[in-house]
């Protein structure tokens, strides 16, 4: 008899356990969709630098046109500021901004939700990183409206480093890259 109540009551918490997870999974589910569909209802993300400097990305099918500079090539990097090949990488895209400063646009893209400018232009001095970085509650928008694109999920590794061009994403680095990597991907995408 003991075991038959105790059997019981297994089974009705388990029951219940189940319940409570379900109904919390539909509702992280709803919100989920509710984001997709916000996201996907606009047509253009507005970022803002560090020094208020804004930028607006049209978005595509298959990628972003920068409307101030639609020409340019695009490398979106997508980071954070405790991350070590993040850290490492931002002298080489320094680097490759500043030879092909006609050419390409880098937008650091943090995804650190709520940090303070400061601590992005402490990281901007400390790490060489001369180049716009956008701290704005845009950024995760286009994050995962990147991820969406790039077919990733939600916990893609990071940096996450995204070439695009007329409006399509052509190329994407997922972890730390070798400057000479990115360089050639920057060539074929300018034919130089």
């Amino acid at each position: 008899m003991l075991k038959t109540a105790l059997f019981s009551t297994f089974i009705l918490l388990g029951t219940t356990l189940f319940v409570g997870c379900s109904s919390s999974e539909t509702k992280s589910q709803d919100t989920n969709n509710a984001k997709a569909n916000e996201i996907l209802a606009t047509n253009e993300i507005i970022l803002t630098d560090t020094q208020q400097k804004q930028y607006v990305l049209k978005k595509t099918p298959q990628g972003y046109i920068l409307k101030d500079n639609p020409k340019k090539l695009l490398i979106l990097d997508i980071f954070a500021t405790w991350c070590p090949p993040c850290r490492a990488e931002a002298p080489h895209l320094s680097s490759l901004a500043k030879k092909y400063k006609d050419d390409i646009i880098v937008l650091g893209v943090t995804i650190e939700n709520g940090i303070e400018n400061e601590k992005l232009d402490i990281f901007k001095k400390n790490y060489h990183a001369n180049y716009p970085i956008v701290n704005s509650t845009e950024n995760e928008k286009l994050i995962e409206d990147v991820a969406s694109k790039l077919h990733l999920g939600r916990d893609f590794g990071i940096p996450l480093l995204v070439l695009v061009k007329d409006g399509k994403i052509i190329h994407h680095f997922q972890g730390a890259v070798e400057e000479e990597f990115i360089e050639s991907e920057i060539k074929k995408a300018l034919r130089k």
